[in-house]
């Protein structure tokens, strides 16, 4: 692995990946992505959580997994109340319904 040359800005990194969630280092502040409120991260490789790009100053990208976030929805949580349902929700959900039905 190189090292990052001397002086060079380090803007969005992963600092740590626990059992629990991820932790961000982006512009001197730490972010904690719990798995519970990102399940979207859980499953995923080292390497792709790891490749998180800044853009426009805001805007974190990981290309590998097709997400987006913006740092606004890291401080301010409840203005985002919309949550994540994975696949495997919905499809046990409506077979649920289907079962009620009959």
């Amino acid at each position: 692995m190189k090292s990052l040359k001397h002086g060079k800005d380090i803007s969005a990194i992963v600092e740590n990946i626990t059992p629990f969630g991820i932790w961000l280092y982006i512009k001197e502040k730490e972010y904690f992505l719990s798995y519970k409120d990102y399940p979207y991260f859980k499953d995923q490789t080292l390497s792709s959580i790891q490749n998180v790009q800044l853009l426009h100053g805001y805007h974190l990208y990981w290309l590998e997994l097709d997400i987006d976030l913006e740092i606004d929805n890291l401080e301010n949580p409840e203005k985002y109340p919309l949550k994540f349902k994975s696949k495997k929700h919905l499809t046990s959900h409506s077979a649920r319904r289907r079962v009620a039905a009959r």
